[in-house]
């Protein structure tokens, strides 16, 4: 398990509707995604990935689970306001293989950078 942390400069409502819905994810996240209760279907070059929602809390957090992963392995995405600059923080934690989170994390950093810059932060 491994967490970033990305300032991004909006309100944390604006932010959680890009993490918490189908509209908001594909703007960012996945070519097309879809939603049907709690499943959200992830979609990139034609291959689908399917996660349930675990968790949420309104404007807060929201903790998903591939279907393919382990019980206990989840990523997550969890907005802060720092106390110092009153700064939104989006922090992520994710699971990967030790070798592999170099490459995960920089795969965040792309990912986030295209948040950004739908966001207009």
């Amino acid at each position: 398990m491994y967490s970033l942390e990305f300032p991004i400069r909006c309100s944390p409502a604006i932010l959680f509707e890009f993490l918490s819905t189908p509209v908001g994810l594909q703007e960012w996240f996945a070519d097309k995604v879809d939603q049907k209760d709690l499943t959200y279907y992830f979609s990139w070059n034609g291959s689908t990935d399917t996660a349930e929602v675990v968790e949420q809390i309104e404007n807060e957090s929201i903790m998903y689970r591939w279907d393919h992963q382990a019980d206990d392995e989840f990523f997550e995405f969890r907005i802060e306001q720092s106390p110092v600059t009153n700064e939104t923080i989006i922090r992520i934690t994710d699971f990967a293989d030790k070798i592999d989170i170099k490459d995960q994390q920089q795969l965040w950093n792309s990912q986030v950078s295209d948040l950004k810059h739908r966001i207009g932060a």
